[in-house]
């Protein structure tokens, strides 16, 4: 008998864990930072995913046009950020999966299990959302789904489970953080904890904040698609993955209703041309600024004959594919720096950069800026 008890091991409890980082406080001022991020993150993404699917309710303007730049900058980074944030926080409360579950009253049984079971639900999307958003900003993409989609979705559950998660525990964090501010001086292991934690996440954004922020490319060691590509600009899709073959007698086609009319490069050449500062920002967070040079959109349309002031589908050379066309908003149809670009840097666009002619809009995300574009129809 004595024997037994010697050999019997015992599972450890939440008394068992002393460090003041184990703490309602330590937990809800993580909660706190982690809520931010997490909250960044849903509502610059789901602006994101409206902006490239727009229902018929939603507008997205032409200014400022450095707007999509900062909202999808803010939404890596904040990603970025959570990163760190998280682990601490499952540090901070990872005592709390030892606590014996009630069964009685059921009411009270029931209420823990559902609470369990969002926590379950929100570290699950969470990771989910985090592991596959690090992978997206590298463009490796290890899975069969389609990433766009799937993390928009679990964007959702995750916020569903954080507003569940927080609609049980708000008692609890508004008293441990009241306490805590009652304090003089809170323990220095705490300060220490919580410093460390908030200073890994301004570190990894620091690291990485290269991709959207210019001026610290330098210091920014892990920065996604800081470096130069053709024309000193980064590439995401290059003509040859797009299988891109322009014919020699390429011709741009404008098309409205009751009316056609086809362009030749050196006609487009012709025409009045601007030439405009504006960012490239594409959706994995990293932006780079290029003088394009071409035939504003509104002017093209009118030299057509055709009429302005409607959304204009434009079609790629490339096959049939899901970034093969875009529409350009009625909107940024008539703004005068969007435009047929067909020069970048004062240079003939490089075939990876849409030679003959790509789209540049203002404001717009880097995968609706079309190259190697064949058509422009003015939809009714």
């Amino acid at each position: 008998m004595t024997g037994r008890r010697a050999g019997r091991v015992r599972l450890p409890r939440p008394a068992d864990f002393r460090s003041p980082n184990h703490s309602p406080a330590v937990a809800a001022r993580l909660g706190v930072w982690l809520g931010v991020a997490f909250g960044l993150c849903f509502v610059t993404g789901v602006t994101s995913h409206l902006i490239q699917h727009p229902p018929v309710w939603f507008g997205w303007p032409s200014r400022p046009v450095q707007l999509y730049r900062i909202t999808q900058g803010v939404h890596v980074l904040a990603g970025v950020a959570a990163i760190p944030l998280l682990l601490a926080k499952l540090w901070s409360v990872y005592p709390n999966l030892f606590v014996r579950p009630r069964l009685w009253p059921p009411v009270r049984a029931l209420a823990q299990a559902a609470e369990r079971l969002s926590i379950f639900v929100l570290l699950a999307a969470a990771f989910f959302e985090l592991v596959t958003g690090l992978f997206n900003v590298a463009q490796s993409y290890p899975w069969r789904f389609f990433f766009p989609a799937a993390h928009y979705a679990a964007g959702w559950v995750a916020t569903g489970a954080l507003v569940v998660h927080i609609g049980v525990k708000l008692p609890v964090a508004r008293s441990a953080l009241a306490r805590a501010d009652r304090r003089t001086a809170p323990p220095a292991g705490r300060r220490a904890f919580l410093g460390t934690a908030l200073g890994a996440a301004a570190v990894a954004v620091l690291a990485t904040a290269g991709g959207t922020v210019p001026a610290l490319r330098r210091v920014s060691a892990l920065a996604w698609r800081a470096g130069d590509g053709p024309q000193r600009l980064p590439v995401n899709r290059t003509a040859a993955a797009a299988g891109i073959s322009v014919p020699p007698d390429w011709r741009l086609l404008v098309a409205w209703p009751g009316g056609r009319r086809a362009f030749s490069l050196a006609e487009l050449n012709g025409l009045p041309q601007r030439t405009a500062n504006l960012p490239i920002a594409c959706v994995e967070g990293w932006s780079a600024t290029a003088d394009w040079t071409g035939v504003p959109i509104g002017a093209l349309l009118a030299a057509a004959g055709a009429p302005t002031g409607r959304p204009v589908r434009v079609t790629s050379l490339e096959g049939p594919g899901r970034y093969s066309g875009s529409v350009l908003p009625a909107g940024h149809v008539d703004d005068p720096l969007s435009l047929l670009a067909l020069r970048c840097n004062g240079e003939v666009l490089h075939p990876d950069h849409g030679y003959p002619c790509r789209i540049i809009a203002p404001n717009r995300p880097g995968v609706l800026q079309t190259k190697w574009v064949s058509r422009l129809e003015v939809l009714g």
